[in-house]
């Protein structure tokens, strides 16, 4: 008798269903060929219960524990049959695409507990495992790459990102995030190191759609551009870089950027060193028809500004700057969302309005600066009133305002 019970006990465990889940980008449950995934169903607080209970999984979790978690502010009277109800709905929604003999949760006496015959991979605890893996002592430099590269292929985004409303979903979430960046970071030394410029290159590709706003993961996808030999590509990126960063953060382009740019400019310079005169008037021509105002960024408004200011010197002309800045009406700053908004339709205005012949440049995150060639202090209002008009005129309801002012270029001596 004992025998036979040992062996029913083992073919019970070998019976033991396993399930592959994911929580890096969104939730997705998979057993054999049947998946489960936030698209079946938008209710949130269905994929906290299962997410949870499968982080805790092996330990019977309590009703209050739970009631907590998922109606942290709710004043009804009877939250314990809510989740009873939750729990039903949860059944019943997984039972087509299962099968009607998985059952995933487990009630107890006053407790949930997750299914304990049906096992997880799951792929938070994975990434756990890798990071401590990657910072052991008798890991060779062959080894820590080989782990990086499986970090960076586990993490397709951040921990559930639809229960960004719950604290508990979001502090597990700034958790894994720092530890995706800081092997990004440790990952992409080692490749720079050993010039793996082609992978560096996808690498930041792919952690920027995670985290766009981290400057040093831009700065290090130029350099991956350049040490590939497309300068090109890295001067689109150095542009669309320089706009996000001013757009979204108000910030403008570090030193390193900017010594990166100076780097493209220098290879540009180079590597067209043997073009033909033909190409550089086409290249030019192209250049001279394009219509409105010529948009830059600040290191290169710097540069048409001396320019200016010593043309004028020369000439005894007159040029004039113009500073928008975007407020709200009691001059405070704007909130962001509105603030970006108002930039973008400010930028179409401004293009509209001004001429070939003058420059303009994102200054701040609320602010554009004009140049203004050959015109008196006059005729910079008419410049900066036209603007403004052509801005109220397409964007009537706009709450946001526009506050000007102008002043001459100083002439170099």
């Amino acid at each position: 008798m004992p025998a036979k019970k040992s062996k029913n006990r083992e073919s019970k465990n070998n019976g033991k269903r396993k399930a592959l889940v994911s929580m890096l980008g969104g939730f997705e449950l998979r057993i054999n060929d049947a998946v489960i995934n936030e698209s079946m169903n938008r209710s949130t607080k269905m994929w906290a219960l299962l997410s949870y209970l499968i982080l805790r999984r092996g330990k019977n979790v309590p009703q209050s524990e739970l009631i907590d978690l998922l109606w942290p502010d709710d004043k009804s009277r009877n939250p314990l049959n809510a989740l009873k109800t939750l729990l039903y709905r949860t059944r019943m929604c997984f039972s087509p695409v299962l099968g009607e003999d998985v059952n995933l949760v487990l009630s107890r006496r006053g407790f949930y507990l997750w299914n304990p015959e049906i096992e997880c991979v799951v792929d938070v605890e994975r990434l756990e495992t890798l990071c401590r893996e990657v910072e052991e002592e008798d890991a060779d430099e062959e080894q820590k790459l080989d782990l990086y590269r499986q970090i960076a292929y586990l993490y397709k985004g951040d921990f559930l990102p639809k229960l960004s409303e719950m604290l508990w979903a979001v502090t597990n979430s700034a958790h894994y995030h720092a530890l995706y960046l800081s092997a990004v970071r440790k990952f992409s030394d080692m490749l720079v190191e050993r010039e793996l410029w082609s992978e560096l290159n996808d690498l930041c590709v792919k952690a920027l759609e995670i985290d766009p706003f981290d400057e040093r993961l831009h700065s290090l996808l130029i350099v991956a551009l350049l040490r590939q030999d497309d300068s090109a590509a890295a001067l689109e990126h150095y542009e669309t870089a320089t706009n996000f960063l001013y757009k979204n953060l108000g910030v403008r382009p570090s030193e390193n950027l900017r010594s990166l740019y100076a780097e493209i400019m220098n290879r540009h310079m180079i590597y067209d060193a043997d073009i033909d005169m033909d190409t550089l008037l086409d290249n030019l021509r192209d250049i001279a028809n394009e219509s409105g105002a010529f948009v830059c960024d600040p290191g290169f408004f710097k540069l048409a500004y001396r320019l200016e200011a010593r043309r004028a010197a020369r000439n005894g002309s007159s040029v004039h700057i113009a500073l928008l800045t975007v407020a709200s009406p009691d001059n405070s700053a704007p909130p962001l969302r509105l603030l970006n908004a108002s930039m973008g339709h400010l930028l179409e205005a401004i293009k509209a309005g001004l001429r070939k012949g003058d420059v303009a440049s994102r200054y701040s995150g609320a602010q554009y600066v004009l140049m203004l060639p050959t015109a008196n202090f006059e005729d910079g209002q008419l410049v900066v009133n036209r603007i403004l008009r052509i801005f109220a005129k397409r964007h009537p309801h706009n709450r946001l305002k526009i506050l000007p002012r102008i002043f001459q270029l100083e002439i170099a001596k």
